[in-house]
């Protein structure tokens, strides 16, 4: 995005400290020192120890145990340049993006903790500006540019970020007049890395309407959708994360104003298919954590309901076995149940009765 890079958010580095499993808890974070004075922006955590973290003045920050101790361990002669994303997939492999105009969009890769980098990618067209870079995996990601001749334009990688290849533009949907997509923190472009090999997606504004682009083919071809999220010069959908294929969140804003988000964020159940506001406050809070207790002990009921009727439906078995050996093959009810296979299908006990062979 081209508009001056005012302060759309700022990321705190902090430890999750824990939420209850089945229900609902107020998480609690912890305010970690880095001991940096740059504006971070991009944030990696690949495990509870290890976590990256990237910002202005050519920052990378790394942690290995859990946030107590930070290094800095960005490239050398970058203080020019924001890195707004970062992607790791382990304590020493790294994929950073500057973002900017022209060549200060580049691409760095380490494969040892940060000791040395590799500059993989810097951009040459003048047009084109770098937003945001994600992973499927450890080898195949794409980076994200706004419009070009009046497409989105799409970087890719099959090697864990070391050569990049601009895809064609084919299966691109046109960009609207004005949009563009909000370099705030690295998470305009996202992938599901749980059950949606292939699927990435990534969120505009700036238009007449914020929209969400949706791959399949790892970025071959694209759809686009609109979403209730308000878009104007200075809005739309900053931020973009599914949790699988179906389900994802779009949260936005207008940096003009950052008192106020009215309809700021959207969710989605069908895959980015269609995007309905969030409600305030849905699923937070002593309400949703009385319908989770309601709702364990409605399934403790059922639970110990299909284990009382499972032990009744072996108990009939075995007395029918007992008393009649050479039954011919028939199919029998266990308290007005059908008897076939074992198994347990709600409160439902199945299984079948009848010797292999019946005398003739």
């Amino acid at each position: 995005m081209r508009l001056p890079k005012l302060s759309i958010f700022v990321l705190a580095v902090g430890a999750f400290l824990g939420v209850s499993g089945f229900g609902w808890s107020t998480p609690s974070w912890k305010l970690l020192d880095t001991g940096s004075t740059a504006r971070l922006r991009g944030l990696a955590a690949v495990s509870d120890r290890v976590a990256w973290a990237s910002g202005t003045g050519g920052t990378v920050l790394r942690t290995v145990d859990g946030g107590r101790s930070w290094r800095s361990v960005g490239p050398p002669d970058t203080a020019d340049l924001q890195f707004r994303d970062i992607e790791a997939f382990d304590a020493d492999h790294a994929v950073v993006l500057a973002i900017g105009e022209g060549e200060l969009s580049r691409v760095y890769v380490t494969g040892n903790g940060g000791r040395t980098w590799t500059e993989t990618f810097r951009n040459t067209d003048p047009a084109a500006f770098y937003d945001c870079v994600a992973f499927f995996d450890r080898r195949h990601g794409l980076a994200l540019s706004d419009p070009v001749d009046g497409h989105f334009r799409i970087l890719s990688t099959k090697d864990g970020g070391r050569h990049w290849a601009v895809a064609p533009t084919t299966g691109m949907p046109a960009a609207l007049d004005g949009e563009f997509a909000f370099a705030a923190s690295g998470t305009c472009l996202v992938t599901a890395k749980t059950d949606a090999t292939g699927n990435a997606w990534f969120a505009t504004g700036g238009g007449p309407s914020s929209r969400v682009f949706h791959t399949r083919d790892f970025g071959a071809h694209w759809s686009a959708v609109s979403t209730p999220v308000p878009s104007g010069p200075s809005a739309g959908i900053y931020s973009l994360a599914f949790r699988d294929r179906r389900h994802g969140l779009a949260v936005g804003g207008d940096f003009a104003a950052p008192t106020a988000a009215p309809d700021g964020a959207a969710t989605s159940r069908d895959g980015g298919a269609t995007w309905t506001v969030a409600k305030r406050g849905a699923g937070r809070g002593p309400d949703r954590e009385r319908r989770q207790r309601r709702r364990r002990a409605h399934l403790d009921a059922v639970r110990h309901r299909q284990l009382r009727l499972r032990r009744v439906c072996r108990a009939h078995l075995l007395g029918l076995g007992r008393e009649r050996p050479h039954r011919p093959p028939s199919v029998r009810s266990c308290q007005g149940l059908s008897l076939r296979t074992p198994r347990l299908t709600g409160t439902a006990c199945w299984s079948s009765y009848g010797p292999a062979t019946t005398p003739s």
